[in-house]
């Protein structure tokens, strides 16, 4: 790769103050300000001539000018216009696309079919931490065709991605993700990589995305209600959370985990996607019948 020039953080400050930015903390603006970090990103990405990069929130822009240089094409949604000029005079690439919306009122399936085609598509993406569960949670729902996601996020939050069942940071999340993608916590970042410097550490998780599902359900939909009426209330066992939070009476949901195999007493944080998959499968046999 060669080489890429990247701001100080002085000059970074400079040239904000020139083009009259301030940090909005609405956005939970966080700049990354080490190159290796960076180039750590791009590298767990895996980006070449046959890729093409949807950036979530560049930024200053600091790893999109790394992720220009490796990959075929990038295209960067920013939500904040205030940068708009920042980035006419920091990121000058022929293969970069800029597009000032909000992330979440983006059709990234068309987007993705006309800018990328014949491209292997990842995202990657620096994350505001109080977006990071709804993009995520997006991403997977809308099944955009990429086959890796690589995000920066809070480090509590990178636990939970990754969790294993029975502990504390299972939840509906974990379930969500990894029923989609095999999940990897690449790295830990600390807060001192960052502009302004934020109270918490971070992570960058890697998300392979799957070509299938990781198990077959009758009703996807159902199974992620199950899921999230399981952990609507941790503290219930899963009999009780399901009778409560589906509109299904508690005999249907009794002989549901009777049939599945799955002790009514248990909670929904020591459950498996697969023992999840066979509660839901159950239920829908009954409620369809």
């Amino acid at each position: 790769m060669d080489e890429i020039k990247l701001y100080s953080p002085r000059v970074m400050i400079d040239i904000l103050d020139r083009y009259g930015f301030k940090f909005n903390k609405r956005l939970g603006q966080n700049f990354i300000i080490d190159g290796n970090i960076i180039k750590k990103i791009a590298d767990v990405a895996g980006l070449d001539e046959s890729t093409g990069v949807l950036e979530i929130g560049p930024g200053f822009g600091t790893l999109t000018q790394v992720l220009c240089k490796k990959a075929k094409k990038v295209i960067a949604v920013e939500v904040d216009e205030n940068l708009r000029e920042v980035h006419k005079g920091t990121l000058n690439y022929p293969n970069l696309k800029i597009i000032y919306e909000d992330f979440l009122k983006v059709d990234v399936n068309k987007l993705i079919e006309e800018e990328f085609q014949g491209l292997d598509v990842k995202i990657v993406a620096n994350l505001p931490y109080y977006i990071t569960t709804p993009i995520i949670t997006k991403v997977l729902e809308e099944k955009y065709k990429v086959s890796k996601i690589v995000v920066m996020v809070q480090k509590e939050v990178a636990q939970r991605l990754n969790a294993k069942a029975g502990t504390k940071e299972y939840g509906a999340l974990t379930l969500a993700v990894q029923y989609r993608a095999d999940t990897n916590i690449a790295m830990i970042v600390p807060n001192t990589v960052f502009m302004p410097r934020p109270k918490v550490d971070s992570a960058v998780v890697e998300l392979k995305i799957l070509p299938e599902p990781k198990i077959r359900v009758r009703d996807e939909r159902m199974l992620f209600a199950v899921i999230r009426a399981s952990f609507g209330q941790r503290r219930k066992t899963i009999l009780n959370g399901l009778s409560k939070n589906l509109n299904i009476s508690k005999d249907i949901i009794n002989e549901s985990l009777v049939y599945a195999g799955i002790p009514p007493g248990i909670r929904g944080e020591d459950l498996t996607l697969e023992e999840f998959g066979r509660i839901s499968d159950e239920i829908v046999k009954r409620v369809k019948t």
